[in-house]
């Protein structure tokens, strides 16, 4: 068992974290966040707004919380997407603005949840919101662009995509927090994508679909970490990059423990079990068979 010690306790809360409780909250957020990106109701409130391709659209939604930004923006907030790839959104504010975008992605998430049956009462509710809520209101945001982002947003009145969006606003902060690990350790944004997907659980040919690095700058990446020792000559996860990999993942729960430091422990554990019934939902719905 990890424990990190807060360095600040007047700030943070007072205590230890315990890091493995950190992970499995963390996994908790990132598994009730990821539907967004997958479900029906999403594309259909791009549509509705002009904009068909997915991949725009996909950068539009997530990238909505920052207001009317350059592409160039996204793309230094999103860091493992190719420059080509953000810069198709360019005209993604021209087909509606920033807070357009941002009611359809919670009319979306409104449909998505009552279309597979979310099962969460409203004390459930409440008593889930009585714990996020003072993580997002105690929250460093400095350095977390898409965090802070979020956590300016004024909540929906649907009280179950409010939870949701301050749910969102835990999953940024996270993923903010590992971009700073990954350039601590020198990898680029081709390279720890190319990483990620020699782990087996991000398909390669979706990441490259999406991402859209060429061959070229793949081929540099994966070079670049053979080199490392991280992968093998046949492109093959070796076990020091199976164990880079997870040092960098234990460097951003280490990160993370400040962010659920308010609530302790015992509030992180309840917070994933209150969230579940959304990725259980979800899963039941095959949502999540795309991603596996």
């Amino acid at each position: 068992m990890h424990l990190h010690t807060l360095p600040d306790p007047t700030r943070r809360g007072i205590g230890l974290m315990d890091l493995d409780t950190v992970r499995t909250v963390s996994r908790a957020v990132t598994a009730a966040h990821l539907f967004i990106y997958l479900v029906p109701e999403t594309a259909e409130e791009a549509a509705e707004l002009g904009v068909t391709d997915p991949g725009p659209a996909y950068l539009a939604f997530r990238s909505a919380a920052l207001g009317a930004v350059p592409w160039q923006v996204t793309l230094a907030a999103f860091y493992n997407f190719s420059p080509r790839a953000v810069r198709a959104m360019a005209g993604a504010w021209d087909a509606a603005p920033p807070e357009r975008w941002r009611a359809a992605r919670f009319l979306a998430a409104e449909r998505a949840m009552r279309r597979v049956g979310v099962q969460l009462t409203g004390d459930h509710i409440a008593e889930a919101r009585s714990l996020i809520d003072p993580v997002v209101a105690g929250a460093d945001y400095a350095g977390k662009v898409l965090a802070a982002a979020n956590a300016s947003v004024a909540l929906p009145t649907d009280p179950l995509v409010a939870l949701w969006q301050q749910i969102t606003v835990a999953r940024e902060w996270r993923g903010d927090a590992h971009l700073v690990v990954l350039a601590d350790n020198g990898l680029g944004p081709c390279d720890c994508l190319v990483l990620h997907t020699a782990t087996g659980r991000l398909p390669t040919a979706l990441a490259r679909a999406t991402r859209q690095w060429d061959d070229d700058e793949w081929s540099a990446a994966t070079a670049r970490l053979a080199a490392r020792g991280w992968l093998d000559s046949d492109s093959v996860l070796t076990d020091a990059g199976r164990a880079a990999r997870e040092r960098m993942e234990a460097e951003t729960d280490e990160h993370c423990a400040a962010l659920w430091a308010p609530i302790g422990n015992a509030g992180a554990r309840r917070f994933a079990s209150l969230i579940a019934p959304i990725t259980d939902a979800f899963t039941a719905a095959g949502t999540f068979q795309t991603v596996r």
